[in-house]
C-alpha cells in the first residue's frame, strides 16, 4: 500500500514550493491554489495569510530529488539482497 505525503515542490515553485506541494498532493493546479491563497490573504488582511505560509515553509519538509530518492532506493535493495 502505497501512502502519500505532503512535501513542498522543488519543480513547480514561486516562493518555497508550498503551493506547487499542496497541488500534488490534492492533485490540483498549483496556480489556482496560488490565486486562491493570494485571494484570501488580501480578504482576511495580509499578516495571517503571510504567517500561515511562512510556518507551512517551515513545517512541510521540502521533496527529496529524483537523485537522492533513486540512490536511497538503490541502497535499499542492495541492503534487502544482502541479508537473504
Amino acid at each position: 500500500m502505497v501512502t502519500q505525503k505532503l512535501y513542498r515542490s522543488r519543480e513547480d515553485t514561486m516562493i518555497g514550493g508550498v503551493c506547487g506541494g499542496l497541488g500534488e498532493y490534492f492533485s490540483i493546479d498549483a496556480t489556482i491554489l496560488r490565486l486562491g491563497w493570494v485571494v484570501v490573504t488580501i480578504f482576511s488582511g495580509v499578516a495571517p495569510g503571510f504567517i500561515v505560509y511562512v510556518i507551512a515553509l517551515f513545517i512541510i519538509p521540502k521533496k527529496a530529488s529524483t537523485e537522492h530518492s533513486l540512490q536511497k532506493t538503490v541502497i535499499e535493495v542492495r541492503g534487502r539482497s544482502n541479508n537473504t
